[in-house]
């Protein structure tokens, strides 16, 4: 079922000119403003990280930059504190999302300006662990790409923002788009903004807030949809004349030659956009903020390319599936000769591209990838309730034959198999890992039960609590000392379980969040867990010496029991730091 949608700019061009541009519905509800490409600006989203990688082919083309040469040496001493590899990253590492870098969703993007730092400080800020060794995992990476730009701000020995203006912005004439993270110099830019939307309900828009980032080379542009044709007139090869971003015709075609793929049947990566297998060769790049959402597609080869900006976050339809269509797909045909069984790949698959070290990580094994064979040469992919059909098309590579939106920048499976089990699976867009060995499906489900009898234990416990004391209060009995540290073992969980819910509810709302906004909740799970831990140790201390009825022992103990389930689970999951 196609979504509604808000308002969209669409604008197609052939041979390096413009053959259809239209504004579609609305980039302001409230004031009835309508779409106009080349008036309208927006948010573009990780489209922006384009500028990255034409910034560093500019470098090396002027030697300043060796895609293959450590990025240490662009770096300050000690600039990277959290690597776990020997192996060296290297600008192409970075171009190729497969540095190692885990996810890190904190102090990335900002609802308010007011919290917008340096590149240098973001980056430091949100430097996330490497959880894998350089080149041996696709898992798409802002901080990859803002660290890419720093290295070229750190060559050029000026912001990076001054450097796009100079160099890429200027020289093209590109005078409605902005990269700077708060519109600083040209902020009557912002007077054309639209209004970015949400869709709560079906039909049912809700105005979300503009985002903004201290590592805004990952996504940070806003710009009209004519502006960004411009951009993409300059990437498109014309034989005979070299792009007016580059001094040399072979700077152009490497930085759209084909830079990583996991097999040689499927699409990869060229040097920061994505491969398309659609009738022709394609190059893209997708980009999605809090509340707009965009795709840039080009055919080199066909001189053709088509844009669309929408102020609606997660739009995929018209993004994905109008380009689709208007690219040109073909059918997957599978190969005539045997094929390995799909039986083998059946499992259950976590995206590569996922925090390691935070309660977020959480979310991700709640909604894992699940491949199920339907039949000969043919799976069925589960995620997040969207489900899609592959057919083998030759050993171990699937082609997607039909199913959910959601699923197009993956339309292509490569299954790393060894022993019959599967290693790895690979996109164009990222990778997908086996569940870890203490976190398999029979463990995770163990987890599942445990934690809801725990959740049901100290919502059920602070009651009986409170008719205890009342009943106590009545009959004028006092309490003794282990029953007082009994109850403050109690509240002490009920808090942590409130303390959760309410973490939950902030981050389902809005998870473009600095990390110092949800750090004291952190620390409340450490105090209360510390509060306790010593309730334990006074219970246990006075236990010989207290006479205590067998209903007692046994609540006690109980209790005892869910309090070191409850700091076990929070241990596991992140839910500490």
């Amino acid at each position: 079922m196609v979504k509604p949608l808000l308002g969209a700019s669409v604008l197609v061009m052939k041979n390096h000119e413009t053959v259809f541009s239209k504004g579609y519905g609305l980039s302001d509800i409230e004031n009835n403003h309508m779409m106009q490409p080349e008036r309208t600006i927006m948010e573009w989203g990780s489209i922006s990280k384009l500028f990255v990688w034409v910034a560093a082919m500019q470098m090396v083309e002027q030697a300043e930059l060796d895609l293959n040469e450590d990025i240490q040496t662009y770096l300050p001493d000690d600039f990277l504190t959290k690597l776990s590899y020997d192996e060296p990253i290297t600008m192409l590492h970075l171009m190729n999302h497969n540095s190692g870098f885990e996810e890190n969703i904190f102090d990335l993007g900002f609802a308010s300006a007011d919290r917008v730092t340096s590149l240098e400080q973001g980056l430091q800020l949100a430097e996330p662990h490497q959880v894998y060794k350089p080149g041996q995992v696709v898992a798409y990476s802002n901080y990859s790409t803002s660290l890419a730009a720093y290295i070229i701000e750190r060559i050029t020995d000026e912001p990076f923002y001054e450097y796009v203006q100079k160099n890429i912005l200027e020289p093209l004439n590109m005078k409605q788009t902005i990269i700077h993270p708060t519109f600083n110099g040209q902020e009557n830019l912002l007077e054309n903004k639209a209004k970015g939307y949400v869709l709560s309900s079906p039909e049912h828009f809700v105005e979300s807030d503009w985002y903004y980032m201290s590592m805004y080379p990952s996504g940070g542009v806003n710009g009209t949809a004519e502006d960004l044709s411009i951009f993409a007139n300059a990437l498109l090869s014309k034989e005979g004349e070299i792009s007016p971003l580059f001094t040399k015709e072979e700077t152009l075609e490497t930085l759209l030659s084909q830079s990583y793929s996991a097999n040689e049947h499927v699409s990869g990566i060229a040097h920061g956009l994505w491969e398309y297998a659609g009738d022709s060769r394609g190059v893209t790049h997708g980009g999605n903020t809090t509340s707009f959402s965009s795709n840039l597609h080009l055919v080199p080869e066909e001189e053709f390319a088509v844009i669309v900006l929408t102020n609606q976050a997660g739009e995929m339809d018209i993004n994905y599936g109008l380009t689709a269509l208007l690219v040109g797909e073909s059918e997957p045909q599978a190969a005539v000769e045997d094929l390995p069984n799909t039986e083998e790949l059946e499992g259950s698959f976590l995206a590569a591209r996922r925090p390691h070290h935070s309660f977020i990580s959480l979310y991700f094994f709640l909604m894992p990838y699940q491949v199920k064979p339907i039949q000969e040469n043919e799976i069925e992919i589960n995620y997040a309730g969207f489900t899609a059909n592959y057919v083998q098309t030759s050993p171990y590579v699937y082609e997607m034959s039909h199913g959910d939106t959601i699923f197009y920048p993956m339309k292509q499976l490569s299954f790393q198999v060894e022993n019959g089990k599967v290693q790895q699976i690979s996109t164009s867009i990222s990778d997908y890992l086996p569940l870890p060995a203490g976190k398999t499906t029979p463990i995770l489900n163990a987890y599942m039960v445990l934690a809801i009898v725990c959740v049901l234990y100290f919502l059920v416990a602070p009651l009986i609590l409170v008719i205890k004391a009342i009943i106590n209060k009545m009959k004028k009995r006092r309490s003794s000392q282990i029953s007082i540290w009994h109850a403050v073992l109690v509240v002490c969980g009920t808090a942590t379980l409130v303390n959760i819910i309410v973490l939950v509810i902030r981050m389902l709302s809005s998870y473009d969040r600095a990390y110092a906004e949800v750090a004291p909740q952190i620390l409340l799970n450490g105090f209360f867990s510390v509060i306790a831990l010593l309730s334990m140790a006074f219970m246990a201390w006075r236990w010989p010496k207290s006479r205590l009825l067998i209903i007692q022992k046994i609540t006690y103990s109980i209790t005892i029991s869910m309090t070191v389930l409850l700091i076990t689970l929070l241990l596991i999951w992140g839910f500490y730091g």
